[in-house]
């Protein structure tokens, strides 16, 4: 039997800034990142290590359709969280719960976001009363900021991991 690899190189069209600095970065290798598809499947993306010239921190130059930290790609997260009894998705029950879960705890902090980089980049007019309990689901909530169509969770990552306002969830061990 034979097995079938897909395997993905990303690259970006021009060069990136530091989300910490806005320096330049300079390519300093390569990581493969696996990540499940809405079939089921496995597919690894080779993306690029960037280090910013400035402040030498490290970042990965991740595609639009994968979130940071997550192993399904976004559209699958996006179709669970948008149908969570109504989906197609091939992941177990305790995975559909942590994504709601960490959907939950985050939508507040993400809609602050938003509104941050809108008042940064003066973009457009902020929808009033986007963080009080009467105005709507928190799907309703960030529709209002990054609209409710298809792709509206990367609508969301992108600009807040741009800006590294983006919280990473994974815990540290140190051994002493």
């Amino acid at each position: 039997m034979k097995t079938c690899l897909l395997e993905f190189l990303v690259r970006g069209a021009g060069r990136i800034p530091s989300p910490c600095c806005g320096k330049v970065m300079l390519v300093i290798g390569t990581k493969n990142r696996k990540a499940m598809d809405h079939s089921g499947q496995s597919k690894t993306y080779n993306i690029r290590r960037l280090r910013c010239t400035n402040c030498l921190t490290i970042h990965h130059e991740l595609p639009d359709l994968l979130v940071p930290y997550k192993r399904y790609e976004s559209e699958c997260i996006e179709s669970v969280l948008t149908n969570p009894s109504n989906h197609t998705i091939p992941a177990d029950d305790s995975t559909i719960s942590r994504w709601s879960g960490w959907f939950h705890e985050y939508v507040d902090y993400w809609v602050g976001c938003l509104i941050s980089i809108m008042i940064r980049t003066r973009q457009g007019t902020i929808p009033q009363d986007l963080t009080s309990k009467g105005s709507g689901t928190a799907l309703q909530r960030l529709g209002r900021l990054a609209g409710d169509a298809n792709g509206w969770l990367t609508r969301i990552v992108r600009p807040i991991v741009n800006i590294n306002f983006w919280i990473h969830t994974r815990s540290a061990f140190i051994v002493q």
